[in-house]
Formats: C-alpha cells, sequence, structure tokens
C-alpha cells in the first residue's frame, strides 16, 4: 500500500494534467470561435462594401437611363420636325442615315396611319406593324391615342433580338408617326458594373479567400473570384442550400474538396458568400497551442512540487499524530481525547473527533428510548450535520427495501441520506401521522420519526404495512358496493367532496343520474338473480366511462351515479352524454347464457365549471332524470 505523499503525488499529477488538457481545449475551442467569428465580421464588412457599390452603381444606373429616355424622345421629336417640314426625306434612305449619324441614333423608322413601317434608314424592316411582336406592340397604344409620346426600356428588338431602346411619337400634322431607336451601350457598361462579378474583381478584397454569388432560384454561381467555378451549380462545389440561408452565421463544408468556414449573407436576389479554407482561418492555433502547452507543462511541473511539499510539512505529520489518537480510541479507549494544533482545520478535527467520542458514550441512553418507544419491528438511525456518514441499524435497509449497494451508498453520505428521508415524506398516507407509502406494488407503508438535538438526529422506521392494509380494506369495503363494485352513497359522497377541494382543477365536468328502468319486472318476472344481474350490467355499462376521469356510484336500488370531469371542451363532455343516449337505445343486457332483456334506463345530467355544490348538481341531474322518465313513458304508450 502507498503512502499518502506518494498518493498525493500521483493525483496531483493526474489532476494538473488534466487540468491543462482541459484549459488547452478550452483556449483551442475559444480561439477556433474567435477565428469563426473574425471569419463573419470580416465576410459582414464585404457585404457592407458590396452592398454600397451596388446602391452607388444602381444610382448611376437610373441617372444614365433617364438621362437615355430624355436623349432618345428628344431625338425623335427633332427628326420628326425635321421630315415634317422636307417632306421628301422620308423618300432619301441616304439622307435619313446620313441624319441618323448626325443626331447619334442607330436606327429610324417612320410608321404610317395604320402602324406599318414604310419607310426608314432599315428597309429589312419595312411592312413590321405594332402587331409584329411583344416589342414592336408597346407601341400600338399610340394608334388610339395621337398625343402619346412612349419611350421603351431597354429591351431586344423584335427582328433580331438585338439590345435597343426606342423612342416614338407622332409628327405634329398627325401624319406620320416617327420612331427611333438606340444601342445603349453606356448604359450596358453601367449595367456590366452593377454584376456582383464585375463587383468582386474590382474589390480589394482577402487573397486568401473566395467569394461567391450565387443565384436564389436556380442555385446557379454568377459570379467568383474563382473563375472555374463560375456558371456550375452550388451542389458541384459542395454547398447546401438550407445551411446557405443561414444569413450571416459561418459553417463548414469541403467547398471543391477543400475543408472550409463558409459565411453566407443575402444580398438583392442572390446570395453572396465568403468562403475561407480551414487550414488558412485555423493556421495560427497549432503554433500558439504548443507554446501555451510548454508554459502549462512547466507550471504543472513547479505546482506540484511545491504543493507535495506542502502536503508533506502540514498535512502529512498531522494526519500520522490523529492516527495514533484514534488507534487508542479504537482499542476501547473513550476517554482519550485529541489535540493538534497545527493548523485552524486539525483543531476542529480534533474537536470533532472528541465531539464523535462523546456521542458514542452517549449512544446507551438513545437505543433506550428507542426500546421504550415501541415493542414492533423497528429500524434506528442515526447522523449528524457535521458527519458524512450514517450510523444505522441492519433493520434499516430491510424496511426501507434497499438493495445492498443503495444502503451502502446512503450510508457513506449523510446529505444523500436526507435526501432520501426527504423524497420519502413526499408521499405521506391522508390522514395518518408520519405514515407514508414507500411502494406502491406491493403495498408498503413505514412510520417514520426524529428527534433532533444539538445538531444530532435520531430516527426511527416502523414497517405498518400489515396494519395499513388492513384499514385501507375496511375503509374500501364501507365505502363499495358489494352488488356492482361501484361506490355506495358514502364512497360517492366522500369522493366528490376530495374533487371538489380544487374545483378549477375539475374543467368542464358533468354530473348523470341514472335510474334502472323495468327492473320491477324483471324481478317479478325473471327472479331477483337476473335482475341482480340487470343492475350489475348498468354498473359495467356506466363503469367503462373514461375510468381516469370519472366516479361511477350505485345510489341505492336502482339509481346510478355517473359523475364525469376533466374535459377541455364542453362539446367533449356532450359527445360522452351522446355514447350514454346510444346504450340507451341500443344496449343489450345477457342476464344468463340464454336470457337476453333490452338495457333500459333513465337519466338526466346538467354540466357544469368551477366551484359548485355537488349536492345540488345531485338534485338537479335527479330532476332532468325523472323529466327523462317521464318523456320516455309517453313515448311507450
Amino acid at each position: 500500500m502507498r503512502t499518502l505523499k506518494e498518493i498525493i503525488r500521483r493525483h496531483l499529477q493526474v489532476i494538473t494534467m488534466v487540468l491543462a488538457a482541459v484549459i488547452l481545449f478550452s483556449i483551442c475551442i475559444l480561439e477556433i470561435c474567435n477565428e469563426q467569428k473574425r471569419a463573419c465580421e470580416n465576410a459582414a464588412s464585404a457585404f457592407h462594401q458590396i452592398e454600397l457599390t451596388l446602391e452607388r452603381n444602381q444610382n448611376e444606373l437610373r441617372e444614365i437611363g433617364e438621362e437615355y429616355s430624355r436623349t432618345c424622345l428628344y431625338n425623335a421629336e427633332v427628326i420628326a420636325y425635321m421630315i415634317q417640314n422636307d417632306p421628301s426625306l422620308a423618300e432619301d434612305m441616304e439622307e435619313l442615315k446620313r441624319i441618323a449619324v448626325l443626331m447619334e441614333v442607330d436606327e429610324i423608322h417612320i410608321f404610317d396611319r395604320t402602324g406599318r413601317i414604310v419607310a426608314g434608314t432599315h428597309p429589312e424592316y419595312y411592312d413590321y406593324t405594332f402587331d409584329s411582336g411583344e416589342q414592336m406592340g408597346f407601341f400600338k397604344p399610340m394608334l388610339e391615342d395621337k398625343t402619346l409620346k412612349l419611350v421603351q426600356s431597354v429591351t431586344p428588338n423584335t427582328a433580331e433580338g438585338k439590345l435597343m431602346q426606342y423612342s416614338a411619337l407622332w409628327s405634329k400634322n398627325e401624319k406620320f408617326i416617327l420612331q427611333v431607336g438606340m444601342e445603349p451601350v453606356r448604359l450596358m457598361k453601367v449595367t456590366e458594373k452593377n454584376e456582383l462579378s464585375y463587383i468582386f474583381s474590382m474589390l480589394r478584397i482577402d487573397p486568401a479567400a473566395n467569394y461567391y454569388a450565387i443565384r436564389t432560384g436556380s442555385g446557379d454561381i454568377v459570379g467568383s473570384t474563382d473563375l472555374e467555378s463560375v456558371g456550375r451549380n452550388m451542389a458541384d462545389i459542395g454547398l447546401d442550400p438550407e445551411r446557405m440561408r443561414t444569413d450571416g452565421t459561418g459553417f463548414h463544408a469541403r467547398i471543391n474538396g477543400v475543408a472550409s468556414y463558409c459565411v453566407f449573407g443575402r444580398i438583392g436576389d442572390d446570395y453572396v458568400g465568403r468562403v475561407m479554407p480551414d487550414k488558412v482561418l485555423y493556421q495560427r492555433i497549432p503554433l500558439d497551442m504548443a507554446a501555451l502547452a510548454v508554459c502549462l507543462l512547466l507550471i504543472t511541473a513547479i505546482l506540484s512540487y511545491a504543493v507535495v511539499w506542502c502536503m508533506n510539512r502540514y498535512v502529512v505529520e498531522g494526519i500520522h499524530s490523529v492516527n495514533e489518537k484514534l488507534r487508542t480510541i479504537a482499542m476501547g479507549n473513550l476517554e482519550e481525547s485529541v489535540d493538534i494544533q497545527s493548523s485552524v482545520e486539525f483543531s476542529r478535527l480534533s474537536s470533532y473527533i472528541n465531539e464523535m467520542v462523546e456521542s458514542l458514550l452517549a449512544n446507551n441512553k438513545k437505543m433506550s428510548y428507542v426500546l421504550n418507544k415501541t415493542n414492533m419491528y423497528i429500524g434506528v438511525y442515526e447522523y449528524s450535520e457535521q458527519m458524512k456518514s450514517v450510523r444505522f441499524t441492519e433493520h434499516v435497509p430491510r424496511i426501507l427495501l434497499l438493495e445492498q449497494e443503495e444502503s451502502r451508498r446512503l450510508a457513506a453520505d449523510s446529505k444523500s441520506f436526507r435526501e432520501y428521508i426527504d423524497r420519502l415524506r413526499n408521499d405521506p398516507v391522508p390522514d395518518e401521522e408520519n405514515i407514508f407509502r414507500l411502494a406502491a406494488r406491493p403495498e408498503r407503508y413505514v412510520k417514520l420519526e426524529e428527534i433532533s438535538e444539538h445538531n444530532e438526529i435520531l430516527g426511527v422506521v416502523i414497517d405498518v404495512t400489515e396494519e395499513i392494509v388492513k384499514r385501507k380494506k375496511i375503509e374500501v369495503e364501507r365505502d363499495i358496493d358489494s352488488l356492482t363494485g361501484l361506490y355506495n352513497r358514502r364512497g360517492l359522497e366522500s369522493s366528490l367532496e376530495r374533487l371538489f377541494v380544487r374545483a378549477d382543477d375539475l374543467k368542464h365536468y358533468g354530473m348523470i343520474m341514472i335510474d334502472a328502468d323495468g327492473l320491477k319486472g324483471i324481478n317479478d318476472t325473471y327472479g331477483h338473480d337476473r335482475g341482480d344481474a340487470y343492475l350489475r350490467k348498468i354498473a359495467e355499462t356506466i363503469n367503462t366511462f373514461d375510468p381516469q376521469n370519472s366516479i361511477a356510484a350505485r345510489q341505492g336500488g336502482d339509481e346510478f351515479v355517473l359523475f364525469l370531469y376533466g374535459y377541455d371542451q364542453r362539446e367533449e363532455l356532450d359527445e360522452a352524454v351522446r355514447v350514454l343516449e346510444f346504450i340507451q337505445k341500443h344496449c343489450i343486457a345477457y342476464l344468463d347464457e340464454e336470457l337476453r332483456v333490452k338495457l333500459e334506463f333513465s337519466f338526466g345530467w346538467v354540466c357544469a365549471k368551477g366551484p359548485a355544490d355537488h349536492r345540488e348538481l345531485l338534485r338537479q341531474a335527479d330532476e332532468k332524470m325523472y323529466e327523462n322518465k317521464r318523456e320516455r313513458k309517453k313515448q311507450r304508450g
């Protein structure tokens, strides 16, 4: 067997190593979390910069678009004025092309009053009408309203699908419609600047990270600093759409086969994400952990040596002295006292040992108290607030049904034993003093009494199962109807009084009074044995109604009571009563193997919620039962 010094050194080394490992692990986790937080912050900053750029470009795009629209309409007005003043220009294609170059437009089209192109710079478009395509149809309302001046947004034209911006208006003399078309070259350049892929190429972004712009509907990658990924679907590179919707919260994934940390956010109709490889994100952590591990090992070695020296100097030597004193006491010298003053703790230990010896000396007096208390099969336990363990007689585990292992555990820890006793007290037997239910199956009851003196607790445990079981049996026989097995009048009254103490917990409830019709006829015709069978059938029928939330009783003779409670909705209670109505109309009673009769009974019921007088409810239900009986007699003629 090892010495205390060796044990302390060994355990201290293990504890410090475990503590160092926990510290290393905790700091490693903290560093990982910090790196992930920093990655999220960097991503948020980049996303904000992208949003500002998009907003700035969008404003520029809107301004240029408005400028294009004004210019396009102005050019149409000037050219229409020129052709109106010199109609011969409409017949001279070369002159129209020269005017187009002069006015910086790409196409000139002249429509007649019917909306058909009859002249212009592009003869291949002649005979096109406003019905020739969706793009042409934009200007069709001009045939009805000659005051309209329309400018079309940039859209593919009907003939070639080429992006153009068109404007059209009537000439002042209303003889023709003049339409000009302009290629939005500058507008398209600004539009290109508004694409995320263009912004990625212009921003100063961390070269170690890749940025992706992904279309929300299709999942296609529409822009990225990783050019090889553009045009692919996000699933192809390893992105999960569900995790991508975390909106600013990072997650790990394998992107193009590389373990990475991803942060995504929503910008417009796209998801924009920053993806950093794990080996780059966490590259500082291994070196930091190695340096910290070396420091912790040095601290562990120094601390272990210092603690062991102090323990040997101030603890081990004192324990040796205590052991010598305890050996003397164990040999029966209860007059021996311990007095070690090398530290406050040893001074207290000496005091506690002396108190324990005094407690042992008083044990005979305590046991005499127990024996005089009762002559039954009992168990005794004892402990104090200063003691960790509990002393009890061999009868205590047997009475409390404790397994050997559980008994040892409770004996070794007074706190656990106290908690066990408190749990036992949580299930008292009603109307009994200091008697508690220990087990439900089989039934086991114990009587528990304690006395406390000078912070010492002495307890007595008595097995009173036989006494309580006999008493409960007498109470059951007193409250149960022997013929039907239901509650009798007394049992019903006590059960209802107990339930209505907390009437709010009953929710919706109903009191039903039932009277067996035709009992006298059955007794007269078939005998009282058959009449008893008839009553038992009624009892069996009403006793099937939700046993957890009902009370069934025989008031006496042929009258029964059914109390239903615990229904969340009034409709549920009504449904239960409808079941009773169905039984009233259709149920058959088998009085023996060959004799069967229709099960007939009248009933009345009232429902309520919250506090009420159950006796008044019984009276009201009784009145309604007699009303039902009279109605049934009328129906039978």
